[in-house]
């Protein structure tokens, strides 16, 4: 098993389990609990693959990871009411979950020789989208837009971690291991000290 599959393992189960704690929030099924642990699960790397243009896309190559997801539906499904504050556990998972699918895009760009402005961007589809997808499905506000947040912010943060490893010399697992530091530390900072950029601020036209 190669850096980058294990990343992809590793993801795909953490943002199921996102997805399947927001379907507890919205009270799905145990269908639904699957359908937004899948989605969540695999949404951003599928994106990087089409744009990648790695054929068959890695789930479809290996359909381990839709197990991987849907048994973290199902164990969601039969122990979520034991969580006191699923909200806050789910933060704390997409940050987990970020910061590996962050680390997966971005160093898959990179060993396919991709530029530079190509590995920061395959780094944030593949940490962003599985997230937004979820939250747009369950009609939440999703993370990536909240007021305050440091998000895509993060998943750039590793992103670049990856490119100045590359450019170091380090191998793909150093690179990984930056790049998920990176990405984690960034949005920790955001959840547990409000750290945020500046926001803009509607002023009234001038005369």
């Amino acid at each position: 098993m190669t850096v980058f599959t294990a990343l992809d393992f590793a993801s795909v189960l953490v943002f199921a389990l996102t997805g399947a704690l927001v379907a507890s929030r919205a009270q799905l099924d145990i269908v639904g609990f699957a359908f937004m642990a899948c989605l969540t699960a695999v949404g951003g790397g599928t994106l990087r693959d089409v744009l990648l243009d790695r054929n068959p896309v890695f789930w479809i190559a290996q359909p381990t990871y839709l197990g991987v997801a849907t048994g973290a539906a199902l164990v969601v499904f039969f122990t979520a009411h034991l969580v006191e504050s699923r909200y806050r556990v789910l933060l704390w998972l997409d940050a987990c979950a970020l910061a590996v699918a962050v680390a997966a895009g971005s160093g898959i760009a990179a060993s396919l020789d991709q530029p530079v402005p190509i590995v920061l961007v395959m780094g944030m589809i593949t940490g962003c989208m599985g997230g937004l997808m979820r939250d747009v499905v369950a009609n939440e506000v999703p993370l990536v837009l909240k007021q305050g947040e440091l998000y895509v912010t993060c998943a750039l943060a590793g992103s670049l971690a990856t490119v100045i490893a590359g450019a170091l010399g380090l191998g793909p697992e150093l690179a990984a291991l930056a790049c998920a530091g990176a990405t984690f530390a960034f949005r920790a900072g955001s959840l547990h000290w409000g750290w945020h950029l500046p926001v803009y601020k509607a002023r009234p036209p001038r005369n």
